[in-house]
């Protein structure tokens, strides 16, 4: 069971799954997030595609201008959480 798990969580995580178009994507996490947010995230999940794809440290840096802590926490959940990014990225 994920730590995350909640009833608020629940409604965030089935209101995502409901998206069915790329536009409606956008529409929902323009409404949700702010733009660093968002930005975050896209950077996070490049990280995570370049860390499975065998990229250095140095070279996800310079490609996604990540930091090295993100990169870091990016790294031990890639290779120790819960295979959120490895699933997604797989398909």
């Amino acid at each position: 069971m994920s730590k995350l798990k909640s009833k608020q969580n629940d409604m965030l995580f089935e209101s995502i799954l409901k998206l069915e178009t790329l536009e409606d994507a956008y529409a929902f996490f323009e409404d949700l997030c702010t733009i660093k947010e968002l930005e975050a995230m896209a950077q996070r999940l490049s990280a995570a595609k370049l860390l499975l794809e065998g990229k250095t440290y140095e070279q996800i840096t310079e490609l996604t201008k990540i930091s090295s802590t993100t990169l870091s926490r990016v790294s031990t959940c890639v290779h120790y959480g819960s295979g959120g990014y490895k699933k997604v990225l797989d398909k």
